[in-house]
């Protein structure tokens, strides 16, 4: 049976996108599914916070990306196993923000993902992708690849601009694509006790109905203590309200 990828992105940064991919893929592979991340940010939150370090790897993304046949992609190399977390890790490198430049002239620049991937998903029951938050080539390798599109969505009028924008790249890829991107909002820190929060949830919930998760990410400090430590939130606290959210969310997926 072969992987089901799962791209996590928004065109603005801050909703909670690593966050969500490190503490997704935990809790699906505390439910014995076999996991990998890959960091497709050159800005590295996800790798960083794992402390995966570019400057002490000899392989990452990059080198996934710029392979030039599948045959020859260094999957072997690039992937970092047997993670206290339980899962499998790609790290990020700070060349992927020159990738555009380099793959300006290479023809099927925008499925090289997808294509690659095909190589490793036997090994995997999901892949989840850490994506950048802007618009390229990067973004672009997520989305075609994805079988489920996540979108972070912090629960502010601000972060409605930021969704306005994956929406807009959706329609436009969606134009060229066999099949419309498969996607779900996830609403994310949360704060039942600000009325902004309860009425720009009202808001996505009206607009969107059942392209939102059941599941809501509420705000709690555990998370921020675990990245303080290079962890994520269930092992320093398994029983905090933020994980058993994303316990919740792990449930909603795998019963999807």
């Amino acid at each position: 049976m072969s992987a089901r990828i799962i791209s996590i992105a928004n065109q603005k940064g801050g909703v909670g996108k690593t966050t969500t991919a490190l503490s997704l893929a935990q809790a699906l592979s505390r439910k014995g599914k076999r996991v990998l991340v890959m960091d497709l940010d050159p800005h590295g939150c996800a790798s960083v916070h794992l402390a995966f370090f570019p400057e002490n790897l000899r392989h990452t993304s990059y080198d996934v990306l710029i392979a030039e046949s599948r045959e020859s992609c260094p999957w072997d190399l690039a992937i970092l196993s047997g993670h206290k977390s339980g899962f499998d890790f790609v790290a990020s490198d700070p060349r992927l923000a020159g990738l555009d430049f380099e793959l300006k002239s290479r023809e099927g620049k925008g499925v090289i993902l997808k294509e690659y991937a095909a190589a490793i998903c036997a090994r995997y029951d999901y892949v989840l992708v850490d994506c950048p938050p802007n618009m390229g080539v990067l973004l672009i390798n997520a989305l075609v690849a994805a079988d489920l599109l996540i979108i972070p969505a912090q629960t502010d009028f601000l972060a409605l601009h930021g969704m306005r924008l994956i929406f807009d790249t959706l329609r436009t890829l969606n134009q060229v694509m066999d099949r419309p991107v498969s996607y779900k909002v996830l609403a994310t820190m949360y704060d039942k006790r600000a009325g902004a929060c309860r009425r720009v949830m009202w808001l996505l919930m009206k607009k969107l109905g059942d392209k939102m998760f059941r599941t809501v990410i509420e705000l709690d400090t555990q998370f921020r203590e675990a990245s303080a430590k290079g962890l994520v939130i269930f092992d320093v606290a398994p029983q905090s309200r933020g994980a058993m959210q994303y316990e919740r969310l792990a449930k909603e997926i795998l019963g999807a």
